[in-house]
């Protein structure tokens, strides 16, 4: 008599062999950065239809199978002004993108946010307000993302919106690397602009080895500061000061008269995100600002008009480094050495 564990395995005429794909896409919002990061990955970027109707509605359609693939969606949910895109478009063709590689039969859907918008709205700061940042981790999660992977949060309890992975990048090894690369004829000291984002300013000066002071601010409305005082020693130095983004440029402003009154020899800013809306290209050019340099990423692209104190540098290395190793299944936190929660 043949027991069970005798009998003979069944062999499946399916062929079990699986090979993993990585492809990547642009919303129209990064569409160059995603060239660039694919280009650093070795990979065609891939053929997406995107455009938008008459009446202002967003149409996608991949233009090549994706079944079966990793895919991942490069788009800030941010303005483009050479694409005609506001950052609601923005928000709504991604999800459009996730929901049609969901009906494609995608593998996996990763959403590669590198400016997360919405992201100021993670809080009531007043009765009767919506968490607008956790309304769009909500819809990305309706429609069937798998992951994803943002840069410099502008707070920590975002990722706590979400029922999926959050990857963090943070652009703090490439800001930092521009400025020890400089040669500056005074000393450097990094400023925070407010309470808020002491913790960075903090971990900044640390890394190039110099002094930190910090702003004392005041919000009487929605997108209006005022600058206190500074607690610090900035005189004869070269004030740096750090910030997540740059929008109108209102605090940055207030922000260098301060320490330039409290006698620093000269300021230069950094941030990652240069949302640089309304009149914030007049306010920094240095006959307006005397900032001599701002230093972003390209998280957000560059509208044109952009003065010439305004440096970009590419996020796409250290995003293409991340989504090798999401796609390897292997540590991300390992390119930041475990320092990219910033908050």
């Amino acid at each position: 008599m043949t027991t069970i564990e005798e009998r003979p395995r069944a062999v499946s005429s399916i062929p079990q062999e699986y090979t993993k794909r990585l492809m990547v896409f642009g919303g129209r919002a990064s569409v160059e950065l995603a060239a660039k990061i694919a280009r650093q990955l070795d990979v065609d970027l891939g053929k997406v239809k995107l455009q938008t109707f008459a009446d202002g509605e967003v149409y996608c359609r991949y233009e090549e199978s994706i079944r079966g693939a990793d895919v991942f969606l490069v788009q800030s949910t941010a303005a483009n002004a050479a694409h005609g895109m506001t950052p609601n478009d923005s928000l709504v063709e991604l999800l459009a993108m996730i929901d049609a590689a969901q009906g494609a039969s995608a593998h996996r859907i990763i959403a590669v946010m590198p400016w997360y918008g919405y992201a100021r709205q993670d809080k009531k700061s007043e009765p009767r307000e919506p968490i607008s940042a956790r309304v769009v981790a909500k819809c990305l999660e309706a429609v069937g993302v798998d992951r994803v992977l943002t840069m410099d949060l502008h707070s920590g309890q975002i990722q706590g919106f979400f029922e999926v992975p959050v990857d963090h990048m943070t652009a703090m090894p490439m800001l930092t690397q521009w400025f020890m690369d400089q040669v500056f004829p005074d000393e450097l000291v990094i400023v925070s602009p407010d309470a808020g984002r002491v913790k960075v300013a903090r971990n900044f000066a640390r890394k190039i080895g110099v002094h930190w002071a910090v702003m004392e601010k005041e919000r009487p409305a929605q997108q209006v500061a005022e600058i206190g005082y500074v607690v610090g020693d900035v005189r004869g130095k070269t004030a740096v000061l750090v910030d997540d983004m740059i929008d109108t440029a209102g605090t940055l402003c207030a922000a260098a008269t301060t320490v330039l009154e409290e006698g620093a020899a000269r300021v230069i800013a950094t941030a990652t995100h240069g949302v640089f809306s309304g009149k914030a290209f007049e306010r920094l050019a240095y006959e307006n600002s005397q900032i001599e340099r701002i230093v972003v990423t390209d998280t957000i692209p560059l509208r044109p008009g952009a003065p010439d104190n305004i440096t970009v540098l590419s996020t796409a290395q250290t995003l293409a480094d991340s989504i090798r190793r999401i796609f390897a299944d292997d540590s991300v936190s390992e390119i930041f050495a475990g320092e990219n929660q910033l908050f």
